[in-house]
């Protein structure tokens, strides 16, 4: 995974994307970024808009991972 930074984004948080996102298919794709207690969603369509109001921990987060690389 290659990390791109989301341009414009003004927060303390460093949100990017995977390099895997498909950029013919824009609906498809969030954001993420890690902080060292938590994991943070957001949609990459809407980056000012709303994210997942609950983080997710570090190691959910690596749970998580293999299961979305299957699909």
């Amino acid at each position: 995974m290659i990390r791109k930074t989301s341009a414009g984004d003004t927060s303390e948080l460093e949100w990017f994307k995977s390099s895997y996102s498909d950029s013919s298919n824009s609906n498809e794709c969030v954001e993420v970024a890690a902080s060292p207690s938590s994991v943070h969603v957001r949609d990459s369509k809407n980056p000012p808009g709303p994210r997942l109001t609950l983080a997710f921990a570090p190691t959910v987060w690596a749970q998580f991972l293999p299961y979305a690389a299957k699909t």
